[in-house]
């Protein structure tokens, strides 16, 4: 099978040999993979990452000792927890001590043609979705973490920054989530998705011209080093700035603001797949405009050098 490799900051696409199905795992056949931020990040250099890159894929299960499997269409879910720990029996096997990580942490990842995963990761899309549309489940479901974090009151204002893919995923998740969603970026046509999914939309003419202890709610997810502090500075005391940027390298931070206003810092990351499948089968959010590009498998390279360009949005690996 072809498979995609980072070695070095750089992608090569060369033949591997078939996986092995462990018993409790599913064997699948790649459809549909997308290039997320973190990919590119690991390219740079993030984690001192080697290996199979991916984790936002859709694919049809092809061998499992589930039969109700077999024959669908299936996305799965990133982390492999150990399933046995007292982070796992609490609910939260995303933080389990041992877990593995696709295509980022000790596991390999969906840019190849066929790839394993436990059938407890897994979940079967409804025929409506698209593969195409499907491919955007794992990303959609970690904005629809920030519901799960926080009760943000209905009809409340929230500032997004960024509008890079995940930016305008959360975006309209929480403006579907019945929230006023004042989103932040600096390109015009990227925000255009927002702005026609109903989003309020500003475009950033520098930080300068930010709204300052504005928001009791913040997300940044603007990808870079300065987003955290933008957000820090347009959120009121006692509020809450949501973390979503990954970003290689060490940030620095002044922290005597979040001190003195008595602000909360929430990481956030992965979230659950089940509202993001809903989210997507009700067509609530707009990811189509989002599709920049999509290519075989065997144009990887192509596809990486694709994404890294600005105004590019998600690039697709068939």
């Amino acid at each position: 099978m072809l498979a995609v490799q980072i070695e070095t900051r750089r992608i090569s696409v060369a033949p591997r040999r078939m996986p092995r199905r462990p018993k409790g795992y599913s064997l699948i056949r790649l459809l549909c993979g997308g290039i997320c931020n973190t990919d590119l990040e690991l390219l740079r250099g993030y984690y001192g990452y080697s290996g199979i890159p991916g984790h936002e894929f859709v694919g049809e299960v092809v061998e499992s000792e589930s039969r109700e499997l077999v024959g669908q269409r299936v996305v799965g879910e990133i982390n492999l927890s150990c399933r046995k720990c007292g982070w796992c029996n609490r609910g939260l096997g995303r933080h389990c001590p041992s877990r593995r990580v696709l295509g980022i942490v000790n596991f390999p990842g969906a840019f190849r043609e066929f790839l394993t995963l436990p059938d407890a990761n897994l979940h079967i899309v409804p025929r409506a979705i698209p593969t195409d549309v499907a491919v955007f489940t794992e990303p959609i479901a970690a904005a629809c973490e920030i519901l799960d974090q926080s009760a943000i009151p209905e009809g409340e204002s929230v500032a997004v920054l960024g509008d890079g893919k995940l930016g305008l995923l959360i975006a309209q998740v929480l403006q579907v989530s019945g929230l006023r969603v004042h989103h932040f970026g600096r390109h015009a046509e990227k925000l255009r998705i927002a702005r026609n999914a109903g989003v309020a939309t500003e475009v950033m003419r520098g930080t300068g011209t930010l709204p300052q202890a504005a928001y009791r709610f913040v997300v940044d997810a603007t990808g870079s080093r300065d987003g955290l502090l933008q957000a820090v500075r347009m959120t009121q005391p006692r509020g809450t700035v949501f973390l979503k940027s990954t970003v290689h390298g060490l940030m620095s931070l002044d922290v005597a603001p979040i001190i003195v206003n008595e602000i909360t810092l929430v990481g956030s990351r992965c979230g659950r797949f089940e509202p993001a499948l809903q989210l997507l089968e009700s067509r609530a959010i707009r990811v189509e405009e989002m599709i920049s590009e999509s290519l075989p498998l065997s144009s990887a390279q192509r596809a990486f050098r694709l994404a890294r360009k600005s105004g590019v949005l998600k690039v697709l690996l068939h």
